[in-house]
């Protein structure tokens, strides 16, 4: 090989370099994203549990108001049964007034149902809050770390990236532009190795695919200092380790 593929082989070992130190500084940004959802969930939740508590409330104060007319009502029907003129009078107000001292006491026991899942609910909102000022605190935490980090991995990727450019130089522009295309393909791998396995015959793989590689090729790059591709995977062929 000449001077042009041993160019790609020093590139793409900055290359890989460079995408790592990008990869960290998204990783401690990707740990603030997170926590920032698990609080904007947390808040989401509470929310949907405010609103049912007020739909429970509203459903009380609905009963409570049919309970109070209900009672109103009872009232009536007693001072009527004292002044009943007839006994099939006393007896059809008497049985309406049990009817509604029966239908009170359904609507007094769903009261107090709703009552306790009021006070389950807003137990819960209490909770939720306490865990949200939990997370908050975890959030500006992490926020004050994955800053002091990204200025540490910027610092590391503006010092790799002058390296990747001087690399790049010594690079013909034909060349660069292939490796350019084949990494954003492949991640930033443009660059594999032939791999050779050991036994009677001399077989070769591409490093990055492992699908064959002829021995014309082998025989190319040890001659020429051609950019030959992988017929499979387009990646830059080259002798050797390629990291």
């Amino acid at each position: 090989m000449g001077p042009v593929l041993d160019g790609l082989i020093k590139l793409q070992s900055v290359e890989n370099r460079l995408r790592a130190a990008k990869a960290k500084l998204a990783r401690c940004r990707r740990t603030v994203i997170i926590q920032e959802n698990q609080v904007r969930s947390i808040q989401n939740a509470l929310e949907a549990k405010r609103e049912e508590v007020q739909l429970t409330k509203i459903q009380c104060d609905r009963l409570e108001l049919e309970l109070k007319t209900a009672d109103e009502d009872i009232a009536k029907l007693r001072a009527a049964l004292n002044s009943a003129r007839t006994n099939k009078e006393y007896a059809a107000l008497l049985t309406q007034l049990n009817t509604t001292k029966a239908d009170n006491a359904k609507v007094e026991s769903q009261i107090l149902e709703l009552m306790k899942d009021l006070e389950a609910d807003e137990s819960e909102c209490a909770q939720m809050c306490s865990q949200i000022e939990q997370q908050k605190q975890k959030l500006e935490q992490l926020r004050t770390e994955a800053e002091v980090s990204a200025k540490k991995y910027e610092a590391e990727i503006a010092q790799v990236q002058a390296e990747w450019n001087q690399a790049a130089r010594i690079v013909p522009r034909g060349p660069l532009e292939i490796f350019k295309r084949v990494a954003e393909t492949y991640d930033g791998q443009a660059v594999a190795p032939i791999d050779q396995s050991e036994g009677k015959t001399a077989s070769y793989t591409c490093g990055g695919c492992f699908m064959g590689i002829t021995a014309e090729c082998v025989n190319l790059l040890m001659t020429k200092d051609d950019i030959i591709r992988c017929p499979n995977c387009t990646r830059i062929l080259v002798l050797g380790d390629a990291s």
